[in-house]
């Protein structure tokens, strides 16, 4: 059995993962992320796991390597980025308020015999959100590090009126519904 390894050094990727009991080293991948690689947020997402997997597979050979990240363009026609800091997770959320965003989650995997990526879209209607609302939401949570300005497993999950996906578990970062189809394809054994 070829070890696992995850692109990722992501608290929230690295729970998904360790969910189904799997054994797995998480890596950082050394890749600058660069969002100029395509205009399209969907095959943006696709080649930025990729690229992560990538460089991680390229020094373990002999890993099965999973690499994933998650784009979305807001309502002004801008991505959205990990905000970084309380100011930008504010003004994120700020725009996004009343308004319908689509998440893009990319998965790729890399192994000697397997090579896939796949996304998963995610529609997120954002309830209207007044200031106040924000601003409590945000000094609870902190979603500086997470696309979106909010964390769907834990109080993010208040700031929406809706939301559809064929794999809610995308919306964390990674889809996990495809990565287990992947992984089974890959011939890891999955309840």
């Amino acid at each position: 059995m070829f070890p696992i390894i995850l692109a990722s050094q992501s608290p929230y990727k690295q729970k998904q993962l360790s969910d189904l009991g799997l054994n797995f080293k998480s890596i950082a991948p050394s890749v600058a992320e660069n969002h100029a690689l395509d205009p399209d947020p969907e095959k943006l997402a696709i080649a930025l796991a990729q690229q992560k997997s990538d460089n991680v597979y390229q020094l373990h050979p002999d890993a099965i390597v999973i690499g994933s990240d998650q784009t979305a363009i807001g309502p002004d026609g801008a991505l959205l980025i990990k905000p970084g800091n309380r100011e930008n997770a504010i003004r994120q959320l700020q725009l996004c308020s009343g308004k319908t965003v689509t998440f893009y989650s990319g998965v790729s995997l890399n192994s000697a015999d397997y090579k896939t990526s796949t996304c998963v879209a995610t529609v997120v209607a954002f309830r209207h959100l007044s200031l106040q609302e924000i601003e409590r939401y945000v000094d609870a949570d902190r979603p500086y590090d997470c696309a979106g300005s909010f964390k769907v497993e834990s109080l993010g999950i208040t700031l929406f009126e809706s939301v559809r996906s064929d794999d809610p578990s995308a919306l964390i970062g990674l889809p996990m519904i495809e990565l287990c189809r992947i992984l089974r394809e890959c011939g890891i054994a999955l309840p």
